[in-house]
């Protein structure tokens, strides 16, 4: 039964109804042949709001003998240019973290500046690794700059200076 048929006979009251025909049979002018000619019947015409059933002609179901059997709903299915799309999208992002990956792997995209030469520079009384930080490498973080000074110089820590000691500064470039 159609979707309409069935919502027809969810919201009609139960009674009986006669099945009519679709067709009416009219006999023919004698004259021509003895044979009855069928005439389509027309529709019912509707006035507001009414609880009788629709004409519906249907092409399965119980009224023509066959069982309608229920499938469920049927589930994505890719065609074969879909799989070729999603193969090609996956590749894609699958190389782009690939790629990512190794660049940061290789030191390409590590945070911070690149240091690309030292210079050496003999530090004054009073100063500290933050300043000649600030000092040599104007503009770069003095947090990754005094951790590179200390790590060049084999210092355990940041206070390890003496003044007069001569320590290799790395330049960013």
């Amino acid at each position: 039964m159609s979707t309409a048929a069935v919502a027809a006979d969810s919201l009609a009251p139960r009674r009986s109804h006669k099945a009519e025909p679709n067709l009416r049979l009219v006999p023919a002018p004698v004259e021509r042949t003895a044979a009855p000619v069928a005439v389509p019947r027309k529709r019912p015409r509707i006035d507001g709001v009414t609880t009788d059933r629709m004409p519906v002609r249907g092409c399965s179901g119980e009224s023509l003998g066959r069982r309608v059997e229920e499938r469920p709903e049927p589930t994505l299915r890719l065609t074969r240019r879909g799989r070729m799309l999603l193969t090609a999208v996956s590749v894609l992002v699958f190389g782009a973290a690939v790629l990512v990956l190794g660049l940061r792997v290789a030191g390409v995209l590590e945070p911070g500046p690149h240091f690309t030469h030292t210079v050496p520079v003999q530090v004054a009384p009073g100063q500290t690794l933050w300043s000649i930080a600030e000092s040599t490498n104007p503009g770069q973080d003095p947090t990754i700059v005094v951790e590179k000074i200390a790590k060049v110089n084999n210092l355990a820590t940041p206070a390890d200076i003496t003044p007069g000691q001569t320590l290799q500064i790395p330049i960013a470039g």
